[in-house]
């Protein structure tokens, strides 16, 4: 027998399984950091040679971020970007982020991946793409496993500067022969397709304005032949649907099909500003939706039609963004703000048939499936992303999957008053830290705190690139 992992005596133990089992008195038992068991306490081996003893706690399968800028961490909070929305955000930052060199990279990944971690996150895909300064995905990846995080990563790009039309400045784009060149590079290199994979590559362009027609198709050739997957922005705002129709005369969607970005190999970020049938073409091709609702209110972008891309059989996940436009990498948060707002989103539409006063619509009953609900909320974040990122191993708690899982302690503060329905109070009530979060069986977070790595440093260091570099430095 390998190296073995048991969790015992957890109050509920969450499998999100097809079954969507919530096991009292739950637990599980690990070898290589593939689940053997999951079940009730009692039922399970009795030694390991790691335990856990998950009393007053309840258990959940690891979140998956599905789209993430972990370099952003530098630029949180940036005064010139506070109250901007996409476009102009984006042009405080490009020249900043271009500039980041080695080690900021690897700081960066280690605070974004850190805070990921301690709300509960253990498969993080990450969307960079300026490859300035000595820069390389490869820190990234590095730091990913250095910390002990599921990673996915992608070897992004910009081609289209401003003098050919395209949004970011030249100065912060690439050749496009060497961003497909460094692309097989870094697949070859660091992919792994394996079950329990800790590292796999995605090809990434980055938005309809910034890359060429011609990147779009060569890195849909790639990908498919490498066989890793594909993703990139779309339809995020209203002005970059305003910017394919006058470029191309087509809206976003459209434009992608015709540049063989459809299937189910591809996945979305953001994916707001889409019609009826729009939405039927995602799920009849398997392409896939990330919804990341905090930056998609701090750059006042637009609500995402998740309780319509659920209905209709689209995949969908959640994605925490850029730290420089949510400031924040909290994967719990971020789950909880997906239930809000789509109630918000809910409370906006109006009534079905004609109002009765001038100013106020009617009330009416809302039918079953209109709200979503806390376990909707956590399927997005477990089930959801790992089916957007194209894995089967994760995702949930069940035999023959990873061990990647996290822990909260019921008997906290935040929770006082709101177990009455345990699972339900982890989004309604205040988010709260890990207590433990284990990944591939290895514990990452123990007792609210990462494990694998001193921090203290990590931080001081950050903060000082931090401000050397949108200081000019």
């Amino acid at each position: 027998m390998g190296r073995t992992l048991l969790l015992k005596n957890a109050d509920i133990l969450v499998t999100m399984d097809d079954e969507r089992r919530e096991i009292q008195n739950g637990g599980l038992f690990a070898e290589d950091g593939m689940l053997t068991q999951v079940g009730p306490t009692e039922e399970l081996p009795k030694t390991a040679d790691k335990v856990i003893d998950a009393t007053g706690q309840i258990v959940l399968p690891g979140f998956v971020n599905t789209h993430h800028h972990l370099n952003q961490t530098l630029t949180r909070n940036l005064p010139a970007a506070q109250n901007n929305n996409l476009f102009p955000w984006l042009q405080a930052h490009y020249r900043i982020w271009a500039k980041t060199h080695p080690e900021a990279s690897r700081n960066s990944a280690l605070v974004g991946l850190a805070e990921l971690v301690l709300s509960g996150c253990t498969t993080v895909f990450d969307h960079s793409y300026l490859f300035q300064s000595g820069n390389k995905v490869d820190f990234q990846i590095e730091a990913a496993r250095d910390l002990g995080v599921r990673f996915h990563a992608s070897r992004g790009s910009m081609s289209l500067g401003e003098s050919k039309g395209g949004l970011p400045p030249d100065d912060c784009v690439e050749e496009e022969d060497d961003i497909l060149r460094d692309s097989i590079r870094v697949i070859d290199r660091y992919h792994d397709a394996s079950p329990g994979s800790m590292t796999r590559i995605v090809v990434a362009p980055c938005s309809p304005f910034s890359v060429s027609e011609d990147l779009l198709r060569e890195s849909a050739r790639l990908a498919r032949d490498k066989g890793v997957m594909l993703h990139t922005h779309l339809c995020e705002t209203l002005d970059e649907e305003r910017y394919t129709l006058e470029r191309f005369g087509k809206r976003p969607v459209e434009w992608m099909e015709g540049l063989d970005w459809t299937g189910p190999d591809v996945w979305f970020a953001h994916a707001i500003h889409v019609d009826d049938e729009e939405i039927r073409l995602f799920a009849g091709t398997g392409c896939g939706a990330a919804h990341c609702p905090c930056s998609n209110m701090r750059l006042a972008s637009g609500i995402a039609p998740v309780k319509k891309y659920m209905a209709a059989g689209v995949k969908v996940g959640l994605g925490v963004d850029g730290s420089a436009s949510n400031d924040g990498s909290n994967m719990l948060g971020e789950v909880r703000q997906a239930m809000l707002l789509a109630r918000l989103q809910l409370g906006l539409m109006p009534p079905e048939g004609p109002r009765k006063h001038a100013l106020l619509p009617p009330s009416h009953p809302l039918r079953a499936g209109e709200w979503m609900t806390a376990r909707e909320a956590l399927e997005l974040a477990t089930r959801g992303g790992a089916a957007v990122l194209g894995r089967d191993d994760i995702g949930s708690l069940e035999t023959g999957k990873c061990a990647d899982f996290f822990t909260l302690d019921l008997n906290t503060l935040q929770f006082a008053g709101g177990l009455h329905d345990p699972v339900a109070a982890v989004v309604f009530c205040c988010p709260q830290g890990a207590s433990t979060t284990v990944v591939n069986g290895k514990v990452v977070v123990d007792d609210g705190q990462i494990v694998t790595m001193e921090m203290g440093k990590v931080v001081t260091d950050h903060n000082r690139m931090s401000l050397e570099l949108a200081a000019g430095h």
